[in-house]
């Protein structure tokens, strides 16, 4: 097995990424996603037409890991936060510190272009991602999450 290598996500990746994506969904939430409307949303992303990246790691040509970054202006700060989302290792290679090298990256980029800091958000249900997340000095957050789909 070679070294894992970070990177951005690029077109290419986009069915890897989709499925990882479709597989997060359901394992952590119970949801199954509509496929094509999450083919849409990760290729949108992919191509940058939207403001968001995906950051991947990539073992022997496979993608084993994954993350997707967001802004979010704080007019209260004057910057911004970067959103960990769509945080996603293949279940086989859970365990050799895949999310750790995707996290440190990412803290770096985000540091680098001057952001606020970095925010995620868990469903509660999900304690063993929780346990990491505490583990890479996230705090819980006192504010709980509304919304409303349409």
């Amino acid at each position: 097995m070679n070294e894992p290598l970070i990177r951005e996500g690029k077109p290419g990746d986009l069915e890897q990424i989709l499925r990882n994506n479709l597989a997060m969904a359901l394992e952590t939430e119970g949801k199954s996603l509509d496929k094509e409307k999450a083919r849409k949303g990760t290729e949108a992303i992919l191509k940058g037409e939207v403001d968001g990246k995906y950051y991947v790691i990539e073992v022997d040509g496979k993608i084993v890991s994954q993350l997707m970054i967001t802004k979010e202006w704080s007019d209260w700060r004057n910057c911004y936060f970067w959103w960990i989302q769509s945080v996603y290792t293949l279940p086989e290679e859970r365990g050799r510190g895949y999310f750790g090298l995707l996290y440190n990256f990412v803290l770096q980029k985000a540091r680098e272009a001057g952001a606020c800091g970095l925010r995620l958000y868990v469903d509660r249900s999900n304690t063993g991602a929780m346990k990491v997340y505490e583990r890479y000095g996230m705090d819980l957050s006192n504010y709980e999450m509304y919304e409303k789909e349409f």
